[in-house]
């Protein structure tokens, strides 16, 4: 059955959402199941490893270029152009894959002076992980173009299919391997080995669901110089986003050890949790910012403050909800060694609050390709957090590289605010005013009663926390629905109807 437009984007965020509640479920029970096997240490060692891999392989901007380029190509229905930018691109991907080799084999040999907080025992195993990671990475790279190319034939569901399949590999592969105590190195082997299927799955969706070729054959100077021209600047803007979260423990492995790494590791997990499950929705917009672009001469202020009114609903229900629930959270789940990681995680996810709500206008920064401006902010976000990261890590340990991310994402989010007022002459004021200014008051008293209500309660087990939390979910139901205007009622009467038992 062939679904249109907007089927495939309601399809597209559902199974977005089932994608990340699976991830959160199973980050929520694998992680303590983890840190007691292969201990806190070790997991540390795999938080760092992915960080440092991450630090260098991405797709530096080309899937956002694939996407526009690709968007631009279907409504105009030049295929022939499709192919031709497709095998650009792969030509694109093969030089950069050669040149990451090159470089993640420089950094091994720098290690021991690198992570000079890590004991020779950690060192040497953490040689073995990257060894692994980077050769993943080195393979995988080349299919990075898969998600660009779905995403701009608006095949989400197909898509967000694949990324369901990933997570249910993960998680049924790290289940026996847990049972029969695998060790650190069968962990990482598993979640390779489900990230290769991922891909070979999205490779197969794009031959069987769309008519989607590459020409191999097809060499233009200039279109290259276009296409990179575009990518370019994502590419930086990308590599200021690697110096935030994936810098951060670098940066704690030189001034504190592998038990601090842990600490952001998990915090760091459940800020991706937050992001993810609320920029579930925008990322299935791109595709559509640049149809409003080309056929309503850049109005997307409507669009903008209606998606932006849901994302704020979405996030503040999630970080509200965190600030009130975390400690007691945090105390049943992991215990009291992973106290830090609670104050941690608000400092990582309150700028969430400002900056989800704002990314139909990120969008059309890239489709008006002032990825230029854009990566100015980013170059000033990510270089900020360098030395704020050193200076506050030096001296409040991981609690420091969390306040520098905190104060660095804030920003970014009013550099993007000057970028969307000046440039893309985007009314932010009537933005705000349409959304903050009338939805926050009645969000936060939802969240100040339910903190006075806990005080009151203390939570001695899940059965308490669970009542504190549909306390919370009710409070910040009536509220939300108080300033939801007619719209957007509609909008949740149609959901509940649709999943009443």
């Amino acid at each position: 059955m062939k679904l249109d437009s907007k089927k495939q984007i309601a399809l597209g965020a559902i199974m977005s959402y089932i994608s990340i509640g699976i991830n959160i479920v199973t980050g929520l029970v694998f992680t303590p199941w983890m840190i007691h096997s292969i201990g806190k240490e070790n997991y540390g060692l795999f938080t760092l490893a992915l960080s440092v891999i991450s630090l260098f392989v991405f797709d530096f901007g080309l899937s956002s270029a694939i996407t526009r380029f690709l968007s631009i190509y279907i409504a105009d229905g030049k295929k022939e152009k499709i192919e031709q930018c497709l095998g650009l691109v792969l030509r694109i991907y093969l030089v950069i894959d050669i040149f990451l080799f090159l470089v993640l084999c420089s950094v091994y040999f720098f290690i021991p002076y690198i992570y000079k907080e890590l004991t020779l025992e950690e060192i040497e195993k953490f040689k073995v992980i990257y060894i692994m990671a980077a050769s993943f990475s080195i393979f995988s790279l080349p299919f990075i173009p898969a998600n660009g190319i779905l995403t701009a034939n608006e095949k989400f569901v197909q898509n967000k299919v694949c990324d369901i399949i990933h997570k249910i590999l993960v998680v049924l592969t790290m289940t026996v391997v847990l049972l029969y105590n695998g060790g650190l190195y069968t962990l990482v082997m598993v979640n390779i080995w489900s990230g290769m299927i991922a891909y070979l799955a999205k490779l197969w969706c794009i031959y069987r669901f769309t008519d989607t070729r590459i020409d191999l054959h097809y060499f233009n100077r200039l279109e290259i110089k276009e296409i990179l021209q575009f990518s370019g600047w994502i590419t930086i803007v990308s590599i200021c986003k690697r110096l935030i979260f994936t810098i951060a423990p670098t940066i704690l492995g030189f001034f504190c050890g592998s038990a601090s790494i842990a600490i952001f590791g998990i915090a760091n997990a459940i800020e991706g949790y937050v992001f993810y499950f609320a920029d579930a929705l925008s990322g299935l917009l791109l595709p559509r910012v640049s149809r409003v672009y080309i056929k309503e001469h850049g109005n997307v202020l409507p669009l903008m403050i209606k998606v932006g009114r849901i994302q704020l609903y979405i996030v503040s229900a999630i970080v509200f909800g965190f600030i009130v629930l975390g400690q007691d959270f945090f105390n049943l789940w992991l215990g009291e060694q992973f106290a830090d990681s609670y104050i941690c995680i608000i400092l990582l996810i309150l700028p969430c609050v400002f900056q989800l709500p704002q990314e139909v206008g990120s969008h059309a920064i890239i489709v008006q390709n002032k990825v230029k401006e854009q990566a100015k902010v980013f170059i000033i976000m990510g270089l900020l957090n360098i030395v704020f990261g050193v200076i506050l890590t030096s001296l409040f340990d991981v609690l420091g590289m969390c306040l520098s991310i905190f104060i660095s994402s804030f920003v970014r989010t009013i550099g993007l605010d000057i970028i969307m007022y000046r440039s893309l002459k985007i009314d932010v004021f009537k933005f705000f005013k349409s959304t903050f200014i009338k939805q926050t008051a009645p969000l936060l008293l939802a969240m100040g009663i339910s903190i006075y209500i806990n005080t009151i309660f203390e939570c001695s087990g899940w059965l308490l926390f669970a009542v504190e939390s549909l306390l919370y979910c009710i409070l910040f139901s009536v509220c939300s629905f108080v300033v939801m205007n007619e719209d957007e009622k509609r909008i949740a009467s149609n959901f509940l109807s649709k999943v009443k038992i």
